[in-house]
């Protein structure tokens, strides 16, 4: 049942989600998830719901957050089905042990690493793309061979009713379980042992996750965001250097994890950045923003009252206009605000663009590298070695070079964060490794048994043997 509003919310009765995740156990037991006929099937069905419910989900996500069905598509069901039809192609290969060499200690004898699934895996979604942040660990999870439990973002309740609904009719109800809440919910799953979570938010919760994940040494996948900084070079293609930093800034409303959360550019640079920015935002989205069918809602009145906050004494270049109302805040720029604002020191996570200058490029290194690390990192340029002393002296988990968050696209490579952005990744083979155990396996043969190794110990054999290892 699709609702309105966060509280008209549905949740799960606290007393049957450990019946829930016992029932998960006693599947992965029986072996039922381990098979490639059986992963493969779920895999498709995750194809088809998204295939064959397009209409509602568009709709949950217009709800949600407001959004048009282009852009869902493109940030999130597209996402979903491209995702699955990687893994389905590749997944035999993923499953095969994968030979490595054997010393001559060992010999004769052959070594590999087997891969098998985890167990079961909790997956706690966000809401700013609520169908993708649940569904893409989902798919990497069951392409692993593994049970999993869901828990959709109550942020997002359209969304999260539907994949209740939806979910156990298209999948293996034995192997697949949705729970729905909020605090309460998510507090009595993470009192239960899980072998793999995987947490997509902010770094409050995060941090709530791993400590509950160390009672029971459960291994976590945390996606955490951060401050993503932009370092736009004046030896750029200003036009679309513009287009891709407004694309990939006010997509969702800014609120994506990997936006850019703030631009370091030359002083001198600078005005002719921000009016080209400006242009932009005003050929994609109107002059008059609020009316366009293509521009985002924030999600709830408090985060959009955070974002307010956050322009409090702000000098203000563009934009700046709200309607709490409607959860409108059109997207702002702001220039030079002071380091130590919420500004700079919170995830903006919404449509605001703080711009800070420098008397030249290279000092925008030292200003990254002395804050946090960021899940992503953006750069412009076409010069080549600015581009490695970037990419050398600063570390993020992700990225991008003259583009915003197209990397998210490549399922090849790994999607995640380091240090306070986060741990673990998944996509592709990386999501597939990231949700199983890459066993070790060597297999000696009886026929040729050298007793070097066995005492009595002499000086002879010592000699042998440190040749030998």
């Amino acid at each position: 049942m699709l609702t309105d509003s966060s509280s008209d919310r549905c949740t799960t009765n606290l007393s049957l989600i450990s019946p829930k995740i016992e029932g998960l156990r006693q599947t992965f037991a029986a072996g039922h998830t381990k098979n490639i006929e059986w992963r493969i099937a779920q895999l498709q069905r995750i194809k088809k719901l998204v295939a064959e419910k397009q209409e509602p989900i568009l709709l949950a996500l217009q709800k949600d957050l407001g959004r048009c069905d282009m852009e869902s598509w493109t940030a999130e069901l597209g996402g979903v089905i491209s995702e699955v039809e990687h893994t389905v192609k590749h997944l035999k290969k993923w499953m095969k042990p994968r030979k490595v060499s054997t010393p001559i200690a060992a010999q004769p004898g052959k070594s590999y690493v087997l891969p098998e699934p985890l167990g079961t895996v909790l997956i706690i979604g966000a809401w700013n793309y609520p169908l993708l942040l649940v569904l893409g660990p989902l798919i990497a999870a069951i392409s692993a061979g593994n049970c999993a439990l869901i828990k959709p973002s109550e942020l997002s309740p359209n969304i999260s009713g539907l994949l209740a609904e939806q979910i156990p009719k298209y999948l293996d109800q034995l192997a697949v379980e949705v729970v729905e809440g909020a605090v309460d919910e998510t507090s009595e799953l993470l009192q239960n042992q899980f072998d793999h979570i995987i947490y997509t938010g902010g770094e409050v919760v995060g941090k709530i996750v791993m400590r509950a994940a160390a009672e029971f040494l459960t291994p976590v996948t945390l996606e955490l965001g951060g401050k993503s900084p932009c370092i736009v070079d004046s030896n750029t293609d200003l036009e679309v250097t513009a287009s891709r930093i407004v694309w990939s800034k006010f997509m969702n409303a800014g609120q994506t994890c990997v936006a850019p959360d703030y631009v370091l550019v030359e002083k001198s640079f600078a005005p002719k950045l921000i009016d080209a920015i400006k242009v932009k935002i005003a050929e994609f989205y109107t002059a008059k923003v609020s009316a366009s069918d293509d521009y985002g809602r924030i999600v709830n009145a408090r985060h959009f009252a955070r974002i307010v906050n956050y322009l409090d004494g702000q000098n203000v270049v563009y934009g700046g206009e709200s309607d709490e109302s409607t959860k409108y805040i059109q997207p702002t720029i702001v220039l030079e605000p002071a380091e130590d604002s919420p500004l700079m020191e919170q995830e903006i996570f919404g449509p605001v663009l703080p711009i800070i200058t420098l008397d030249n490029i290279e000092q925008a290194v030292p200003f990254v590298s002395k804050r946090a690390k960021p899940l992503s990192l953006y750069l412009y340029t076409k010069n080549k070695t600015f581009e490695q002393t970037v990419l050398q002296q600063t570390s993020a988990g992700m990225v991008g070079i003259n583009d915003g968050f197209m990397f998210a696209l490549n399922p090849n490579l790994p999607f995640g964060g380091v240090g306070a952005s986060g741990m673990g990744a998944y996509h592709g083979k990386i999501g597939f490794d990231n949700f199983s155990h890459l066993k070790t396996v060597m297999k000696r043969s009886f026929w040729f048994d050298v007793p070097l190794r066995y005492p009595p110990f002499t000086s002879k054999k010592f000699k042998i043997l440190k040749k030998l290892l």
